[in-house]
């Protein structure tokens, strides 16, 4: 038998499917920052925190005056994990302090960013979450087979363009998938 290499899925959105009971993923659509034999990290791009770029300003900044139009940049919940870090997608030109390349897009986690698009200069589009989803080695492919997600090549225009609640099944339908029409029963044919 031929061995194959493996397949991972770096730069494609992870759908959670309608059986998925854990409430860190119920419903969400995950963009994989990382994937390979050493385990998976994203951030989850449809979950919106409650937060916005000047409630993160008040901490980082304190007494100096916040712009207006921060208080209209949400920030999400990108993940149960390391839930007071911060990460910044943009597109891959905007280069900071920490910022990896990711393809056509970059994410950066070093403040910089955030002071960068609160003052007007920063990167546009951007995405700006708090934690992040982690996969141990082998735990993603194990929850593949599961049946616990659906994966398809991440669009950056459902990332930036789209409202947060339309996200999810505008990259189902980039497969002809309308997830409110699967079971949410667990099986395997």
């Amino acid at each position: 038998m031929k061995a194959t290499a493996p397949h991972y899925l770096k730069h494609h959105f992870l759908m959670a499917m309608p059986h998925m009971a854990d409430p860190n993923f119920a419903q969400t659509l995950i963009y994989l920052v990382e994937h390979n034999r050493d385990g998976a990290m994203g951030l989850i791009v449809n979950r919106p925190s409650g937060l916005n770029l000047a409630d993160v300003l008040e901490q980082l900044r304190p007494g100096e005056p916040v712009i207006p139009a921060c208080q209209h940049l949400p920030i999400f919940s990108g993940g149960p994990v390391q839930t007071d870090r911060g990460f910044v997608l943009h597109p891959a030109d905007a280069q900071f302090q920490a910022t990896l390349g990711l393809g056509e897009l970059g994410v950066t986690t070093s403040q910089d960013v955030l002071f960068a698009i609160a003052d007007g200069y920063g990167p546009s589009p951007h995405f700006i979450a708090l934690g992040y989803a982690g996969w141990e080695p082998g735990q993603l492919e194990m929850e593949l087979v599961e049946n616990a997600w659906l994966s398809c090549p991440a669009q950056p225009h459902i990332l930036f363009d789209l409202p947060h609640d339309q996200r999810l099944a505008a990259a189902a339908a980039s497969l002809g998938v309308d997830l409110r029409h699967l079971s949410t029963q667990v099986g395997h044919a």
